[in-house]
């Protein structure tokens, strides 16, 4: 008999993106859900981050931005990063 899946924590809760989505997408799916973050699944579907509105003004208003940044470009947000600081984020832009 399978085990009932424990309650989604309010981290767990909200609209799943995949990485490769555009920070300018994000934002619309964002403010088009009344929002406030993201959960970020690879192509598989397995959660890998959690990005924050603020994060994603962040990136956008920085010196660093194009509409080609994507998701899995923002430093933070995969491979163990929260994503919820309010910090400057760092890009790790994919060559």
């Amino acid at each position: 008999m399978p085990h009932p899946r424990n309650a989604d924590t309010p981290q767990d809760a909200g609209p799943r993106v995949w990485d490769d989505m555009t920070v300018e997408v994000a934002l619309s799916v964002m403010a088009g859900a009344r929002v406030g973050h993201l959960l970020v699944c690879d192509a598989d579907g397995r959660r890998t981050g959690l990005i924050t509105l603020a994060r994603l003004t962040a990136v956008r208003d920085g010196a660093g931005y194009t509409d080609r940044i994507r998701l899995r470009d923002i430093g933070g947000v995969l491979g163990g990063g929260s994503g919820h600081g309010t910090e400057p984020p760092a890009l790790a832009l994919a060559r």
